[in-house]
C-alpha cells in the first residue's frame, strides 16, 4: 500500500512492535521516539497518517497534533492513551485528531482504524473536486474558500456591502484584495453601476491626478481633449482604488477632499463636479508606519479605514489551498485542451507545505505551469516548479521553533528573495515575476531588508 505511516513513541518497545506490525501490513513506517524530530520528519515527507503516544517528554500528543495541523491540515493524527487518560484524548479529537485508542495497542482494532482512515482519505481525494462545485461555500461570486479565517473576512464583507461606508482592504500582494472590492460592489445597491478600477502604483505621480479627476481640454501639455476621470466614470458605483499607499502626499489632499466634500474638479477646471461614489481601497503597506514616517496622512487614514477587512495569507489559511487547486486544475486543464484528472499525493503534500510568499496569485501560477508541462492526467511531485517542489535549505533553517513569528517570515522572505534574484541574474522583473509578486513591491521589499 502507498500509505506512510509515522509512529511517535518514547517508549522503545512499544515504537518497535507497533512499527514492526503495521510494516507487515505492507505500510511504509517511520518511527521516532521524539516528538520534534517527529515534526522534522513530517515537515520532510509525504505522511499520511501519524500515531503519536499522549504522553511524551518533550511535548504531550494533543502539542504535536497542534503543531502537525498548523504545517498541514491534511495529516491525520491517531492519538494513543493510557486508559485513565480517555477524556484528554476526546479533547484531542475536538482539537482535529482523528481518533484515539488506549493502550495496551490492540493491534487488530489499530488496524481496522488505520484502514477506515485511509479509506476516508481516498475517497475525499477522489471527489474533492466534485465537492468543492456543489458543497464549498461561495459567498461571493468568484471567492473560492472553505477556511474559518476567510468565512470571518466575507461575513465582514457582506455586513458591510449595503451600506455606502467607505472600506480599506489590507494584505499581502496575491491575496484577492480586488476579489474582496468586486464581491462588496456586487452586493450591494450599486451592482448595476460601474465598479472602476485605478491601480497607484502602475500610474507615475504626473499622471495619477488625472485619471484620477479627469482634466480639461488645454490643461497641460498634450492634453488636447477632454478626459473623464475615473471618479467621474465610477458615478453612481465604485471606484476601487488599489495600492492606496504609492499615493504621492500633494494628491492625498485632494483625495481626502473628495472622502470629505463628496465634490472634485477636472484638473485645468474650477467647476466642481459631485463625487457620488463608493470608495473601496486597497493596500499591502502598513499605513500606520508610513504615517508615522510621514508619507501617508492620518486623516485620510481614517477617513478611508472605516471599514476594514484585512485578508490572511494563504500560508495562515491551508485549508484553502486543495479547493484552489482544484478550480484552477479544471480551468487549465480546460484552457490547455488537457485531461487533467488530479494531483499525486506527494505532490499535494508539497503544495500544502509550501510558504507562498506570491499567495493565491503564485499558487495560480504553479498550477498553470503545472498543468501545461505535465505529461501524464495527473500532476506529479516533478511537475511542480523547482522553488516548490526543493525549497532553498536556507529558507527553512535549521530550527523552526526559535526566533519569533515575525523574524522567521522576515528570514525566509530574505531567502527567498535571495534565492530569486540569483536565479533571475540580479534582473529584478525577473526574479519578481519568478516570487509571484510586482517589481514595485521587490523594490520595497529589497529597501526593507537593505539587500542591494
Amino acid at each position: 500500500m502507498d500509505y506512510t505511516i509515522l509512529v511517535v513513541e518514547d517508549e522503545s518497545v512499544q515504537l518497535e512492535s507497533i512499527a514492526g506490525f503495521l510494516s507487515k501490513q505492507g505500510y511504509r513506517v517511520l518511527k521516532s521516539s521524539r516528538p520534534l524530530r517527529a515534526l522534522e520528519i513530517a515537515g520532510e515527507e509525504a505522511v499520511d497518517i501519524v500515531l503519536s503516544d499522549f504522553r511524551m517528554p518533550e511535548m504531550s500528543g494533543v502539542e504535536l497534533l497542534a503543531a502537525l495541523k498548523r504545517r498541514n491540515p491534511g495529516i491525520e493524527v491517531i492519538i494513543m492513551t493510557a486508559y485513565g487518560s480517555v477524556e484528554s484524548a476526546i479533547e484531542a479529537m475536538k482539537l482535529g485528531a482523528a481518533d484515539y485508542i488506549t493502550k495496551p495497542v490492540d493491534l487488530h482494532r489499530l488496524q481496522i482504524m488505520i484502514r477506515n482512515i485511509l479509506e476516508r482519505k481516498q475517497l475525499i481525494s477522489e471527489n474533492r473536486l466534485l465537492r468543492t462545485q456543489l458543497s464549498e461555500r461561495f459567498a461571493f461570486q468568484g471567492i473560492i474558500s472553505q477556511s474559518s479565517t476567510m468565512a470571518q473576512v466575507m461575513n465582514i464583507a457582506g455586513r458591510v456591502a449595503s451600506s455606502n461606508a467607505t472600506v480599506l482592504v489590507t494584505g499581502e500582494t496575491g491575496t484577492g484584495k480586488e476579489l474582496i472590492a468586486k464581491a462588496v460592489h456586487f452586493a450591494s445597491s450599486r451592482r448595476e453601476q460601474p465598479f472602476i478600477v485605478v491601480n497607484c502604483a502602475a500610474l507615475p505621480e504626473t499622471l495619477l491626478e488625472s485619471e484620477l479627476f479627469g482634466h480639461e481640454k488645454g490643461a497641460f501639455t498634450g492634453a488636447d481633449r477632454l478626459r473623464r476621470g475615473r471618479f467621474e466614470m465610477a458615478a453612481r458605483g465604485t471606484l476601487f482604488i488599489d495600492e492606496v499607499g504609492e499615493i504621492p502626499l500633494s494628491l492625498q489632499v485632494k483625495l481626502l477632499r473628495v472622502l470629505q466634500e463628496k465634490a472634485y474638479e477636472r484638473v485645468g477646471s474650477s467647476t466642481s463636479l459631485v463625487a457620488d461614489v463608493r470608495i473601496v481601497a486597497a493596500t499591502n503597506r502598513d499605513l500606520e508606519s508610513m504615517i508615522s514616517e510621514g508619507s501617508f496622512r492620518s486623516d485620510l487614514y481614517y477617513r478611508l479605514n472605516v471599514v476594514s477587512i484585512r485578508i490572511p495569507p494563504l500560508r495562515d489559511r491551508r485549508d484553502d489551498i486543495p479547493p484552489l487547486i482544484d478550480a484552477f486544475l479544471q480551468r487549465f486543464s480546460n484552457e490547455n485542451g488537457k485531461r487533467i484528472t488530479g494531483i499525486s499525493r506527494e505532490a499535494m503534500d508539497v503544495l500544502m507545505k509550501y510558504s507562498y510568499p506570491g499567495n493565491i496569485r503564485e499558487l495560480e501560477n504553479i498550477v498553470q505551469q503545472s498543468v501545461v508541462l505535465s505529461r501524464s492526467s495527473t500532476i506529479t511531485r516533478d511537475d511542480l516548479p523547482i522553488r516548490v517542489s526543493e525549497p532553498h535549505p536556507e529558507a527553512c533553517g535549521k530550527d523552526e521553533m526559535q526566533g519569533t513569528f515575525t523574524e522567521k517570515v522576515e528570514a525566509f522572505e530574505q531567502a527567498m528573495i535571495l534565492g530569486a534574484m540569483k536565479a533571475a541574474g540580479n534582473v529584478q522583473t525577473r526574479a519578481a515575476e519568478q516570487l509571484g509578486i510586482s517589481e514595485r513591491h521587490l523594490r520595497y521589499k529589497l529597501k526593507k531588508y537593505g539587500m542591494k
